[in-house]
């Protein structure tokens, strides 16, 4: 969720940008952008599609998304030309990082689910499992390797739809925007 408003805010900001300083909004040429439909179209299916989702096996979902994150590593490295990749870069490797020394999931701890789900005791969550649809499993933070990469973040109270994130989320949104907003800096000569 985190990386959809990371690509919402940057969409708008860009686009205000160019009008106030009434610059055309430019094209920049990607490399292999095809894999990131490749790399991110698994993961859709399987944590955001149900129907789909239901049909692959827990021994099989560590599998697949490390294979996501290595294509979209692979896919932004090959456009590191472009400064904003380098951040976009460390934001993905922070998360792979985590997935990886973790076998395939990304930790998301009882403490981080509580303060999104207050009403819930911590004692109805079991370590171990899978956090529902998601890419997450329940592991204590001791337990947890590399445990401050983990989904460690929980949006505000105020904010009605609930999600965790991670420092790499955070890093990778930072990118996206960053990118996003080259898209209407002035054309150099």
């Amino acid at each position: 969720m985190v990386l959809v408003l990371a690509v919402a805010i940057g969409l708008v900001a860009t686009f205000i940008r160019s009008k106030l300083k009434r610059r055309k909004i430019k094209h920049i040429s990607l490399r292999w952008e095809w894999l990131v439909f490749v790399s991110v179209l698994p993961q859709v299916l399987i944590f955001y599609i149900p129907v789909f989702g239901r049909y692959i096996t827990e021994n099989t979902i560590p599998f697949i998304q490390i294979g996501s994150m290595v294509g979209l590593i692979v896919f932004t490295s090959v456009n590191l030309r472009y400064s904003s990749f380098w951040v976009i870069g460390l934001g993905l490797i922070s998360n792979f990082l985590a997935i990886v020394t973790n076998h395939g999931w990304m930790p998301i701890s009882p403490a981080t689910l509580y303060s999104l789900h207050p009403e819930i005791p911590q004692s109805m969550w079991q370590i171990g499992q899978r956090l529902g649809n998601s890419k997450d499993r329940i592991m204590e933070a001791n337990s947890t390797n590399l445990a401050i990469l983990s989904d460690t973040f929980a949006v505000p109270n105020w904010i009605s739809y609930k999600f965790a994130f991670s420092i790499g989320d955070v890093v990778l949104s930072i990118g996206i925007i960053l990118l996003l907003l080259s898209l209407s800096n002035e054309e150099k000569e």
